[in-house]
């Protein structure tokens, strides 16, 4: 098992401000945190090499783009060595925007995002169920997202 780096408090603080606009400058960082923008880098260096940081993404906001239905789906396949082939099925389908391989009462739970609920139904009708490894499926539709946040460093 490879041990998991330990962070400090300040770099703690660097991951919270990098969460909430990873476009702040180190120098503006250092000055906040009272150190030189050469150790805001080492650290960040550090939380990358340790994969603690794994990439920079931008949030958009998906209603803007004209996606107003956002539901998840709970996929129950004929197989458990079905999942391989079906998780590449569905990796094909880009309404899919998140898949998880999950316990309980489905064996992958996937967020779609769609325009419409006549695309939702195209979509589930002409894809999902048309994958041959999915047995059955089961929708829940978002009516909102109140609380979406990342986990605390």
């Amino acid at each position: 098992m490879i041990a998991q780096p330990r962070l400090d408090d300040l770099d703690r603080d660097i991951l919270t401000t990098l969460m909430r606009d990873a476009r702040t400058p180190y120098a503006e960082m250092a000055k906040r945190f009272q150190v030189s923008p050469a150790t805001v880098h080492v650290r960040v260096e550090k939380m990358r090499t340790a994969q603690i940081i794994t990439g920079t993404e931008i949030v958009i906001n998906e209603r803007k783009l004209g996606y107003d239905v956002c539901c998840f789906i709970g996929i129950n396949l004929y197989a458990a060595r079905d999942y391989h082939s079906a998780l590449k099925k569905l990796d094909a389908l880009e309404e899919v925007v998140e898949a998880y391989y999950t316990t309980g009462a489905y064996n992958i739970f996937v967020k779609l995002m769609c325009r419409s609920i006549d695309e939702l139904q195209h979509v589930l009708i002409d894809k999902l169920q048309s994958i041959e490894e999915v047995q059955s499926t089961e929708t829940l539709i978002s009516l909102q997202n109140p609380i979406n946040r990342n986990v605390r460093p």
